[in-house]
């Protein structure tokens, strides 16, 4: 059986992930109190059903520090336990309390929003270190919904390579497991023809291949994630982010990732994605 655990902070997504993995054919239950997951395992098996998603978070506040026992001793028992931690900015989730006009379960009391979240944070951080952690600050639902069947869906037994660009001026991805820094490599912005262009262009590529160490620096992160990758593996990761940042997220980062997603393609199940460039 595997057995996939959906967490992470009010309003970053867990109802759009869990409905993606109930149309991919999932046993889901929503809001469950970890201490019922033991039961709810034992009545799917009995049914038969190979796969079950359950999202457990802070609207469980009284049982959800019992989670991290619950996933070790599923495994334990043989289960092929996922976790997927779903993440957003404070300013992100901020802007979708306020677009829905929903209460956030913990802003009783007299909290208010920010203070509701950071409350929120603090008594989740430790189930974040649990399992894959994926910022849907700029995801839309249906880019939610793609991430989610790619991560878990897709030949689950398989370690999946998020590898990201982005621009350090929008901030580092949180969900980012290695962060690799391209801003020491000459910028194509700073030439009038290419500042148009994008690092998919194959004339930022011969710029960067000619004038700088890209092919160095491309050569030396492929190095160390081959000698690392396989140890994640062995640590039942759902995935890992791979993110390359450049000052734009618009040409050094996204010729690297590219270049690298090319490389790792043939041996890891690979997820491509240009954060800035989406936003565009």
């Amino acid at each position: 059986m595997q057995l996939t655990l959906l967490s992470g902070v009010s309003g970053s997504g867990k109802s759009v992930a869990l409905k993606a993995l109930e149309d991919s054919g999932y046993f889901c239950v929503d809001n469950l109190p970890p201490g019922l997951i033991r039961e709810l395992v034992s009545f799917v098996a009995s049914r038969g059903e190979p796969r079950v998603a359950v999202s457990a978070d802070a609207r469980s506040a009284e049982t959800i520090g019992i989670l991290p026992e619950v996933v070790a001793e599923e495994r334990a028992n043989g289960i092929d336990v996922r976790l997927v931690f779903l993440d957003a900015s404070d300013a992100s989730l901020v802007r979708r309390f306020s677009e829905t006009r929903r209460p956030h379960p913990l802003a009783g009391e007299g909290h208010t929003l920010e203070e509701a979240i950071a409350m929120e944070r603090l008594l989740l951080a430790p189930i974040a270190e649990l399992g894959h952690r994926l910022d849907t600050s700029t995801l839309t639902p249906v880019q939610l919904r793609g991430w989610i069947r790619d991560l878990i869906v897709t030949d689950a037994s398989r370690m999946v390579v998020c590898v990201e660009s982005f621009g350090f001026k929008g901030g580092v991805p949180l969900d980012a497991d290695f962060v690799f820094d391209a801003r020491f490599l000459p910028n194509p912005h700073y030439d009038p023809d290419l500042r148009p262009r994008t690092g998919r262009d194959p004339e930022v590529a011969a710029f960067l291949e000619r004038e700088t160490e890209a092919l160095v620096l491309l050569e030396d992160i492929h190095r160390l994630l081959e000698r690392w990758l396989p140890r994640f593996a062995l640590d039942r990761r759902a995935a890992l982010t791979v993110a390359i940042g450049c000052t734009g997220g618009r040409h050094r980062s996204v010729y690297l990732v590219e270049r690298l997603a090319e490389r790792l393609r043939e041996r890891h199940p690979l997820i491509v994605r240009h954060r800035d460039l989406a936003r565009d």
